[in-house]
C-alpha cells in the first residue's frame, strides 16, 4: 500500500525511537511528551486485521505485544497498561502499548481523548528518565523468549 506511514521504515526522531526489528515485526518506542514510556509493535506487512495472520504469526505478534508490557510495567512502575489496537487512520496492524498513570494528562480517559489535568514536569522528566531503559529491558525481554 502506498502512503502508509506504518509501512515505511524510517522514523523522524519526533515520532520515535526504533527498539527492535524482526523479520515479521518490530517495536518503537513513541514520541509523546505526555506519555513517557508509549511503546508501538508494528506488523512488518502492510496487513490490516489481525485474522488476516496465521495462527502463529497472530501468537507471535502477541507474545511481543506482551513482552512490551512487562518491560514498561517493569520499568515504569505504572498504575495501569493500556493496549490498543485500533487502525482506524491507518489500517495496519500495530499495538499501542501505553504506561498510564492516575496523573496523567489524559486519565481516566483513553490516550486519545481530551486533556483533563496537568502532569507536573518534575513527574514527567522522571518517567521519560525511567522510559530511557525501556530499549534494552524490551530487548532482554525478547531475547529470553528464543
Amino acid at each position: 500500500m502506498t502512503n502508509c506511514a506504518l509501512c515505511k521504515d524510517e522514523l523522524k526522531p519526533e515520532e520515535g525511537q526504533l527498539i527492535w526489528r524482526g523479520d515479521d515485526a518490530r517495536i518503537i518506542l513513541v514520541n509523546d511528551p505526555d506519555l513517557p514510556g508509549f511503546c508501538r509493535v508494528i506488523w512488518n506487512r502492510h496487513v490490516a486485521e489481525m485474522t488476516d495472520l496465521s495462527h502463529g504469526e497472530r501468537e507471535h505478534l502477541m507474545t511481543l505485544v506482551f513482552a512490551v508490557e512487562e518491560a514498561i510495567r517493569h520499568v515504569m512502575y505504572p498504575d495501569k497498561v493500556n493496549i490498543a489496537a485500533l487502525g482506524n487512520m491507518v489500517p495496519h496492524i500495530h499495538w499501542h502499548v501505553i504506561p498510564r498513570f492516575e496523573d496523567d494528562t489524559f486519565y481516566p480517559g483513553s490516550a486519545w481523548s481530551k486533556r483533563v489535568q496537568e502532569t507536573p514536569l518534575t513527574v514527567l522528566a522522571d518517567r521519560k528518565q525511567k522510559a530511557v531503559e525501556l530499549p534494552e529491558v524490551i530487548k532482554a525481554e525478547i531475547t529470553s523468549l528464543s
